[in-house]
């Protein structure tokens, strides 16, 4: 596997080989020595599956007590995946990171503890696997609304024509007003 850093320290693209054969295909998507080798040590500990139709749009939040690693992939169709660095000391605290992870180029992400998460469905009967260091806690998700103007997310609408957000997506205040001092 590929791990291909990004412009924020910790989040990683995944870039897994795949085996072509005369009767299909194999990969391994996940495999905690190679993790480890490049410094990812978390203990991954639920796998939550999801389906979704094209112009969904979720998130962007984090569980703010029991924080999160993710590892996010798509097995069919494709998402516009969003990470956002929360990491108040780090230099890169509110930037935010996005590409296309889709069924057919396998890739991945994985975003550390303290990263808000976010995507949008670019196709119908979008599945998509989020392998996750700790349990959900009701209650405790945090988020701020998806088009804060202060972190500025380029989401790709150029083929949504209708935006559907859960009604929490649709409440949450701006990246200041949640993650203020």
């Amino acid at each position: 596997m590929k791990f291909l850093k990004t412009p924020i320290d910790g989040l990683f693209v995944l870039e897994p080989n795949t085996l072509i054969g005369s009767c299909g295909s194999f990969l391994e998507t996940y495999n905690r020595i190679e993790f480890t080798e490049h410094g990812i040590c978390d203990c991954f500990v639920q796998d939550n599956q999801s389906l979704s139709y094209k112009g969904v749009l979720r998130g962007v939040h984090v569980q703010k007590y029991y924080p999160q690693s993710k590892i996010i992939r798509v097995l069919n169709g494709s998402i516009w995946d969003v990470a956002v660095d929360l990491r108040k000391q780090s230099s890169t605290y509110g930037k935010w990171y996005g590409l296309e992870l889709n069924s057919r180029n396998k890739k991945q992400l994985y975003l550390p503890e303290c990263f808000a998460h976010g995507y949008l469905t670019l196709e119908d009967n979008t599945e998509i696997l989020m392998k996750v260091s700790t349990s959900y806690h009701p209650g405790d998700e945090i988020g701020f609304l998806w088009n804060d103007t202060t972190i500025n997310i380029e989401w790709p609408f150029d083929t949504i024509k209708k935006l559907k957000l859960a009604e929490k997506d649709i409440n949450w205040k701006s990246f200041k007003e949640t993650f203020s001092e």
